[in-house]
Formats: C-alpha cells, structure tokens, sequence
C-alpha cells in the first residue's frame, strides 16, 4: 500500500463556546496494541453541540472532535493479532484501560483512566485516527460506513438504555425524542419483542418516519408534561407503559416520562439536562414502585450485539442518515448550529 502521508486534516475545538476551525495535524502513530484508522464517516451528535458551548466541558483542548467514527484499518501495532490492515471497523469510543475490575467486569465507562474520544482524548473529524485494537469492532459488510459510525453513538446508547430498563419481550416502550437516538430505540424495541412502541415528539416529519419503523406516534406540541403523560394513559387503557426512555434532556420530558409509568414502570434518562428536575416522590415513584434510572454512555459487548442487529437487518438507518458533509469547519459548524436551535437533520455525517 502507498506510504501514509505525516499530515492530515482535522476539525478542531479550541476553545469553549467558539466555533470550531479547520486544522493541520500530524497522522497519529499507533502504538504496539494500536490500529491506525482511515476515518471514512464521523457522525455529528447533539453532545458535539454541547462540548463546542462549553456547557459540557473538553479537555485538553485543542482536541479534535467526533465520536461516531467508522474506516478501514491503514496500519497495526506489532502485537495486534485480531485485526488487519484493509479490515472495516467502527470504533468503541470509550478508551479505557482493559484491565481494571470495571473493565473486567464489563463496566468500562466507569473505568477510572477511561477517555472518550472526541471528548477527552482527540477523534474522528480526521483523516485518520489511532485506538486501541480492542476498541475496533467489525464492521458487517452490508453496513455502510457512514451507518456503523452513527450506531457508535446514537444506536448503541439506545441499545445500552433499554437494557438499563430491563425491557422485556411484551412490555410496552415509550420513547420521547425521536432523533438521532429515539430513531434507533423505536426499531431496537420492537426488535427485543416489545408489544407496543409508542413515538413522542413535537416534529410531524420525524413522527411520519418513526411510524414507518413501527412506532405509534404521539404529537406532543404545546403539551407540558402532565397532558403529554394523559395522552400516553389515553393510548393504553389509563395504564400507561411499562418503559419510558427519555432522550431529550429537559425537565417537562423527565417528568413526562415519570408521570406515563404503568405501575413497576421504568423511566430511564439519557438526555444530558443540568437543571434540577422535581420529583413527587409519592405520585411519581412510590405509589406505583417506579424507577428513576440513569444510563450513560454503553458497552463494548453492546457493540457485537448491535453489528449483529444490523447485519440481519434489524436495524436500518437508511431514512435516518439523511445528509453528509465534508470535513470542513465551516460545514461543521452549521450542522452544530442547527443543533442548537433542535432545527437539524435527524443525523448528518462528516465524510472526510
């Protein structure tokens, strides 16, 4: 293969609450249990938008950005066995220490020297990137670049939040926030065998095509959290669901999803807020043994379930996938832009 160029692109944060900017960086060389990755598709995710606001905080800065990354592998470490150059990977984006009890045990995202790439340590808005070979995980053929990289983030959290609610083949799910994320836990809910999935958000077009991947869509516009839960019980007999997942991260869509528990219900949050959300502990949790629960981030072996989801074809993000740009920072910085306003595509890619 020709020879690897020293320098490459990248887009780059260089400070908290300034746009990100266009950059020249060396190619990372990868140590002796390292990959070198050729990045072929790096998603843009919602919490990009917040690490380029500062609200949740980079360091060390300038790092480069973008942790949904998928490529072929250019170059192995000496001690790399598992992996070989031309190989298709997407990438496991919690960089951890593989030997601590929390790795062994299956807990890596609380591994205490654990990095995130494009959070802690640099990521995929490059030409290439170096990880660990553990952190590589097969690509399926019939899964394209661009899809693998976004299932790093956005499937994969969905994935690891429906665990969290130890759902159930018969229960009935309700996802609020049909984005990048809920797109992917309405297919994977019906998937585990859920009886019914219901959609809730304030976007006709992203209700249309969460209905079309089997959901039944609750429109929830002008609806604070109380009338939003009476229209869930509407749908299922006064009961309401068994699961709630809430992916939007404000305090009328945790309460939302408290408030559409069936009793033994279980809400899970995974969209990132930084207000306190009150809580009736009797009508919310005790009176009907409901469960507030955290999920944060996900697990490498979530990753192997999910490539195999994909590869039969469970899972689909043809329609949710819906543009690209380049790896530029003016591009970038659009789509975080419209991030910010809740205004973009449901998932853009950056195609170096």
């Amino acid at each position: 293969m020709p020879a690897l160029p020293a320098m490459m692109r990248a887009v780059r944060l260089t400070a908290p609450g300034q746009p990100v900017v266009d950059a020249t960086v060396p190619v990372p060389a990868p140590g002796p249990h390292d990959v070198l990755v050729r990045v072929r598709a790096a998603g843009i995710c919602h919490s990009d938008a917040h690490y380029r606001a500062g609200r949740s905080p980079v360091d060390p800065m300038p790092l480069t950005l973008g942790h949904e990354v998928a490529g072929e592998v250019v170059a192995v470490g000496r001690d790399v066995m598992l992996h070989n150059v031309g190989d298709r990977v997407c990438l496991h984006y919690l960089v951890t220490c593989g030997h601590c009890d929390d790795c062994h045990a299956g807990r890596e995202q609380f591994c205490a020297t654990g990095r995130m790439l494009g959070h802690y340590t640099d990521g995929g808005w490059a030409e290439y990137i170096t990880v660990p070979a553990r952190n590589a995980v097969a690509l399926p053929e019939r899964v394209s670049f661009a899809h693998g990289a976004v299932m790093m983030c956005s499937s994969a959290t969905s994935l690891h939040a429906l665990r969290k609610a130890r759902m159930a083949a018969g229960d009935t799910v309700l996802i609020i926030g049909v984005g990048g994320l809920g797109m992917s836990a309405v297919q994977l809910a019906r998937e585990l065998g859920a009886a019914r999935v219901f959609a809730a958000d304030r976007d006709a077009a992203k209700l249309a095509l969460a209905a079309q991947y089997g959901a039944e869509p609750l429109g929830v516009s002008g609806l604070g959290a109380r009338e939003a839960a009476a229209l869930v019980r509407s749908h299922t007999d006064g009961r309401g669901v068994s699961v709630a997942l809430e992916l939007v991260g404000h305090v009328e869509t945790v309460q939302f999803a408290l408030r559409s528990l069936a009793p033994l219900g279980r809400a899970v949050v995974v969209g990132l807020n930084d207000v306190p959300v009150p809580v009736d502990s009797y009508r919310d949790l005790i009176g009907r043994e409901a469960e507030l629960i955290g999920s944060n981030d996900h697990l490498l072996s979530e990753l192997v379930e999910l490539m195999e989801m994909a590869d039969a074809g469970a899972l689909d993000l043809h329609e949710v996938v819906t543009h690209r740009v380049p790896l530029e920072a003016a591009a970038i910085n659009d789509v975080l832009d419209a991030l910010e306003r809740h205004a973009a595509p449901v998932r853009t890619v950056v195609v170096p």
